[in-house]
């Protein structure tokens, strides 16, 4: 059975930069935005030092996204990462981002270098999740 598209706005979740959603949901299917390198408790912060951790925060960030609807990064299946200084710092990125999945469970992921982001960010990641076989949406 198809369902319409819900479309999330989750308390407590990071302030948008623009004007979007947090999440769609569709079929079981979970479209996160793109999130920014910003403290969700404290939106005007400086955003912090480096792509280390930048993307940490960005993935603390989808996680709370995640959790809003009832999932975490286990329910993840595709990553969009993009970095602002790919050559300089792709590698840092990849060091500090496999630590959020297990080795035997990581998304299929695409990497791009970009030419800028919102809010001078070094680094944004957008995903898409899927919700377990006979779960309900939050």
């Amino acid at each position: 059975m198809t369902r319409d598209p819900t479309f999330h706005m989750i308390a407590g979740g990071p302030r948008p930069v623009a004007p979007f959603s947090h999440a769609v949901e569709a079929d079981g299917w979970v479209i996160l935005t793109g999130q920014m390198p910003t403290d969700p408790a404290a939106p005007d912060a400086p955003l912090p030092e480096g792509v280390a951790a930048q993307t940490v925060r960005v993935m603390e960030n989808l996680r709370v996204v995640l959790r809003g609807v009832g999932l975490d990064l286990e329910h993840v299946v595709q990553v969009r990462a993009y970095l602002t200084e790919f050559e300089r710092d792709y590698a840092a990125f990849n060091e500090t981002y496999q630590g959020f999945f297990p080795s035997d469970r990581r998304p299929a992921r695409t990497t791009v270098g970009v030419t800028a982001l919102a809010l001078g960010a070094l680094v944004e990641i957008d995903c898409i999740a899927r919700r377990p076989e006979g779960a309900d949406g939050a």
